[in-house]
């Protein structure tokens, strides 16, 4: 009966562990995921295209969907806020099933 519990136990670590390293490593992914397509929108504001879809296209071969992005200002002078999303592998109920983040990219003034 004692190497039942032992074994148990051990399982529901290791879960709660896997559970946690899936949301770190999205956490991280989204992060890198956001702050690439606001580079690569400031990019496309700064040559004269459209900046937000520059950066849905590049969140989504990261990996990430744009939930929003905002552009404020001309082609010289301007910023590009994305929040990017991208869902969990491991979900259990209550826990949320996606992780977002957002960056801020521009022009130097």
């Amino acid at each position: 009966m004692i190497m039942i519990g032992v074994m148990l136990v051990v399982g529901v670590l290791c879960l709660v562990g896997v559970c946690i390293a899936g949301y770190l490593v999205a956490g991280h992914r989204v992060r890198a995921a956001a702050d690439l397509a606001s580079l690569s929108g400031a990019v496309a504001v700064s040559q004269g295209r459209d900046g937000c879809r520059a950066a849905r296209d590049n969140a989504r071969v990261n990996g990430a969907v744009v939930s929003r992005c905002e552009q404020v200002g001309d082609e010289v002078d301007f910023v590009i806020t994305v929040v990017a999303e991208l869902r969990v592998e491991v979900v259990f109920s209550g826990l949320p099933s996606a992780v977002s983040a957002t960056a801020h990219a521009g022009s130097d003034t």
